[in-house]
């Protein structure tokens, strides 16, 4: 295995290591030959294209890791791969943003398969959890709840919410390349209906305390006391909450195997530290405080 990455790394000592930034020089690729290439960090178009120029025929398969953000309207709760995609925008945009990340996604599949051909195997998952999550989105919870006490939680708690293991995602990935297999694939567990209480319920029934409680506020709450970007992966919207609930029949019938939800939590709180970019001990009573003076 080979890894194309900016910054060294304790991780996969056994691997090759190379280290550019993938905007800048892809020199070292030239002349290369790879039985398939996983592409887990493009988010322009031009990143694919430039990956597809230093590779040449060295390429192998090409493995795209996209995302559920690619659906402009999904079909509702339990919608399929051919659900409507967002638009491509026209001229490419400089910096991904909320408003621009789907259609980003959906130029980098067009680029994509234009590039490497209908060999193109194209994965779409929603948040990515476990061990080594560097993003402490789905960790934050897991600790939070396991701390015991009266636990915020935001949002409606029947809007949906899904998720995968890294491990499981991996595992699955490699045995589609070893097949050689195309197309394009929900990589999300559970199956809907799970929502964002689901998920909460699971984490406290797998790690909670006694007397441990989850207080609910809405989302004009939420809003009101500028909650939002301290409290991870709670689905803002409707439309959010539908994409949380995509349908895994085609990956799980291609054999992915998703672990429990229960095994994920227990491994995530045994390997991964407190995160501290979300809400605080401190903010998070403040906050509580503030909604049952209102209530």
């Amino acid at each position: 295995m080979t890894l194309l990455h900016r910054r060294p790394s304790d991780l996969f000592p056994t691997s090759e290591h190379l280290l550019t930034d993938r905007n800048e020089d892809l020199s070292a690729l030239h002349g290369r030959q790879f039985d398939a290439t996983v592409d887990v960090s493009a988010y322009y178009p031009r990143q694919v294209k430039a990956l597809a120029q230093a590779l040449g025929d060295g390429a192998g398969q090409y493995v795209f890791i996209s995302s559920v953000s690619a659906y402009g309207q999904p079909d509702g709760p339990g919608y399929s791969e051919q659900s409507r995609l967002h638009e491509p925008i026209d001229p490419e945009p400089e910096k991904v943003t909320n408003d621009n990340y789907g259609p980003l996604k959906v130029m980098c599949e067009q680029a994509a398969v234009e590039a490497f051909g209908p060999s193109t195997l194209i994965i779409r998952p929603t948040y990515v959890i476990g061990p080594l999550d560097y993003t402490g989105r789905f960790t934050y919870w897991v600790h939070r709840i396991a701390a015991g006490g009266e636990v915020l939680a935001p949002g409606k708690p029947e809007w949906g919410l899904q998720v995968i293991d890294g491990r499981d995602l991996g595992d699955w990935t490699v045995r589609m390349v070893e097949r050689a297999a195309p197309g394009a694939f929900h990589t999300v567990h559970p199956a809907p209906p799970f929502g964002f209480k689901d998920m909460l319920d699971t984490i406290a029934a797998t790690v909670a305390p006694a007397g441990t409680t989850i207080t609910w506020v809405d989302p004009e709450f939420v809003t009101e006391q500028e909650l939002g970007a301290l409290l991870p992966l709670w689905p803002e919207g409707e439309l959010e909450s539908v994409l949380s609930a995509a349908d895994p029949s085609a990956a799980l019938g291609a054999g992915l195997v998703p672990r429990s939800l229960a095994e994920s939590i227990k491994d995530t709180l045994d390997h991964e530290p407190v995160p501290t970019t979300f809400l605080s001990p401190e903010r998070e009573a403040e906050a509580l405080k503030a909604w049952h003076e209102r209530s």
